[in-house]
């Protein structure tokens, strides 16, 4: 892949540029998460995770998301990074999600500070925002990145992206 120079453009990040370990930057952009008409997640006071060929990854602190809507299931995962990866099913009204959100409640040293802290696949929402401006879901079903137009890829998730 080259390297961003030459596909970011003026006030554009490439994903080429994020780090591999992924590194984990605080933000204050405004972050909402819409379901069924409801806002789900609200804050300011998010973690965004940036890893090498994958769109951000915004966290954000439990008492900005809508607890009422989340359901705990059995589903985990394992980040070589973060550590296991626990899952919420989204319910609100009728419509259900499953295992559309996910936190890690004892992450590795390094990603201490998301600890229980959600992510949700902006795929599986209704609407997600970053200051306002629609989020695109990244390719792929896993790894749940926020692409908006200050990010630039190729991204990984896509058909043929498995062996990057």
């Amino acid at each position: 892949m080259n390297s961003s120079s030459e596909l970011s453009g003026e006030g554009k990040e490439s994903v080429w540029d994020y780090p591999r370990p992924p590194r984990l930057e605080a933000s204050v952009k405004e972050i909402k998460i819409e379901l069924a008409g409801m806002t789900l997640a609200a804050s300011r006071r998010t973690y965004r995770v940036l890893e090498t060929s994958h769109p951000p990854v915004f966290y954000i602190p439990p008492e900005d998301v809508c607890a009422s809507a989340l359901y705990p299931t059995p589903r985990r995962t394992f980040c070589e990074w973060k550590g296991v990866a626990h899952y919420y099913t989204l319910k609100v009204g009728d419509q259900v999600r499953e295992n559309a959100a996910w936190y890690y409640p004892q992450p590795t040293p390094a990603f201490i500070k998301i600890k229980n802290y959600l992510a949700f696949y902006p795929s599986l929402m209704d609407a997600c925002w970053v200051d306002g401006e629609p989020v695109q879901a990244q390719p792929g079903d896993f790894y749940g990145g926020w692409i908006t137009a200050d990010i630039v890829g190729p991204f990984k998730g896509g058909s043929g992206s498995l062996g990057w």
